[in-house]
């Protein structure tokens, strides 16, 4: 137990620093959308890419070629994060795994619905009810980090747990709800191309390599299906072994481990500079009143509150599941709040959504307000919990 509390505050650590650069990218991001360095921030985002090789070629602006090239990187991350953690971690049985569960599942489902009440009379919006649903786990752990030992060790893995959960939720929410029209050829051809990969890691091939190539093959079969390429990454994910020789890592844990700082550290930045840009010219308090902005802020800071708290209340009380040691409601409150931070993963789904088209104004609105009124409520929740409960809760490891 020990040896896991240790990785779980290794990743903490750097999820924490990740968050803040987050944080400063964001800031940069808006200070170009409306300064002087706004022509040159469109343009950099509408330029276009384009990669070929002979007759076939691939032409995208930057900012789709980050939203679906690099993301599909992150999600790749997500995809062996699931896997270990369904296999051998925190998710890995049915106690351990119930109250996270409950809690992303309120998490997802209050929020939908707290959007789809505000936007219930102006239809156009409702593709983007799946908005608020969604969670940045770096800001979240970030935000969370900056308390220190105030909160319990057994906290933030919750924290983790609903997250990862919730990721899962919205690779599940892009697949089925924001999936163009379909080409069964490509997708074909894509699926031949995972059951390659699993057919290499049942004949034990340990090499990075292969998996690697199988990846770039499926990201353009699903780029060109009308599948989200970004699933491209969690399908070959879960391909990869999680098996080894005694004393040596894992396939799955070098790659884990070797993407994470890649991630952390560049493609999300990258991520959040490009969508995070909202233009605050002539923006008054009753723009973010409109029932877009509004439905994505209420979701991600009442929804997600509810939810959270809601299904864990139930959880807990019915005597399904039972809080983790040293955790109290106060602290259960304070995460609620912080899975309201949704920044990169809802400005993500809202690109699916919504496009590039000027809507996405009002969903940058509606996801930074919700996302810093969350973040800045959980934290001063967590900031008045008792020391004495993380205390306990690192004595008894």
């Amino acid at each position: 137990m020990k040896k896991t509390l240790n990785h779980v505050q290794a990743f903490m650590k750097m999820e924490a620093s990740a968050g803040l650069v987050l944080m400063g990218v964001a800031v940069f991001a808006v200070i170009a959308a409306n300064t002087a360095l706004s022509p040159i921030y469109e343009g950099f985002l509408s330029t276009y890419i384009t990669v070929g090789v002979g007759s076939f070629e691939i032409a995208k602006p930057a900012l789709l070629w980050i939203n679906d090239g690099l993301m599909a990187i992150f999600f790749f991350l997500v995809g062996l994060e699931i896997k270990r953690e369904v296999l051998a971690g925190e998710l890995s049985s049915f106690d351990k795994a119930l109250l996270p569960v409950l809690a992303a599942i309120g998490g997802m489902l209050v929020p939908g619905l707290v959007f789809f009440a505000i936007n219930a009379g102006t239809p156009e919006n409702l593709n983007g009810w799946a908005i608020p649903t969604a969670t940045d786990i770096a800001f979240a752990l970030g935000i969370l980090a900056l308390l220190g030992s105030r909160v319990p060790v057994t906290l933030k893995i919750f924290l983790l747990a609903i997250a990862i959960i919730d990721d899962l939720g919205a690779i599940i929410i892009i697949a089925v709800f924001y999936t163009s029209e379909l080409s069964t050829n490509a997708l074909t051809l894509s699926m031949l191309g995972f059951a390659l990969a699993a057919a290499l890691n049942r004949m034990g091939v340990r090499k990075a390599a292969p998996y690697v190539l199988i990846g770039i093959f499926m990201w353009v079969c699903v780029l060109k299906s009308g599948v989200h390429a970004t699933l491209a990454g969690v399908l070959i994910a879960l391909t990869i072994p999680m098996k080894a020789p005694d004393h040596e890592k894992t396939l799955l844990h070098r790659m884990e481990k070797g993407l994470h700082y890649w991630v952390a550290f560049l493609i999300l930045p990258i991520f959040a500079f490009a969508n995070a840009g909202v233009s605050l010219q002539n923006v008054a308090l009753a723009d973010l009143l409109q029932p877009l902005p509004l439905g994505i802020a209420a979701g991600l800071f009442i929804g997600k509150q509810l939810g959270v708290l809601g299904f864990t209340w139930i959880g807990v009380k019915s005597g399904l599941a039972k809080l983790p040691m040293g955790v109290e409601w106060r602290h259960v409150y304070g995460v609620a709040c912080l899975t309201g931070v949704g920044f990169t993963m809802s400005l993500f789904i809202g690109s699916l959504a919504f496009g590039a088209d000027e809507t996405m104004n009002a969903v940058r609105l509606g996801v930074i307000s919700g996302s810093i009124l969350s973040g800045t409520l959980g934290f001063a929740v967590l900031r008045t919990a008792s020391p004495r409960s993380a205390s306990v809760s690192t004595a008894a490891e």
